[in-house]
């Protein structure tokens, strides 16, 4: 029997980092269409299961992202919004900014920030506001 290294079904899993009210989400590795919606659920999962409110999702290691990867982080963000979590795409690279609006992908609502220190600064207000 021929060795397939495409038949191992393992998933990368994104490590989420809860850091005091909120969820710090670092993708170190090229974003797909299954790791996407796998990464979706496991953000909701852990929103409802530690209540935070906010995440943080470091996107700076992405130099590309498709129209599908560009729906699912607004999607994200859109549900977390829905279970009472603000969310905070932190590092987005030029090039992922200008193929965002090349496709039309309006992300209205979903916070933006350069670096890590922003987009905490930005949770915390949206949160002390929310109270």
């Amino acid at each position: 029997m021929k060795y397939d290294p495409d038949d191992l079904k393992v998933s990368k899993r994104i490590p989420i980092i809860k850091y005091g009210e909120f969820l710090i989400v670092s993708i170190q590795v090229d974003m797909h269409d299954r790791l996407a919606m796998e990464l979706q659920t496991q953000i909701l999962d852990e929103i409802t299961k530690t209540n935070a409110k906010g995440v943080l999702i470091d996107i700076s290691v992405l130099d590309t992202v498709d129209s599908y990867i560009g729906r699912m982080l607004y999607g994200m963000a859109t549900m977390a919004s829905i279970l009472d979590a603000a969310v905070v795409i932190v590092g987005m690279q030029p090039a992922v900014a200008i193929t965002l609006v090349e496709l039309g992908l309006d992300m209205p609502g979903v916070l933006t920030a350069l670096n890590i220190e922003q987009a905490s600064r930005m949770l915390k207000r949206k949160i002390k506001n929310k109270k």
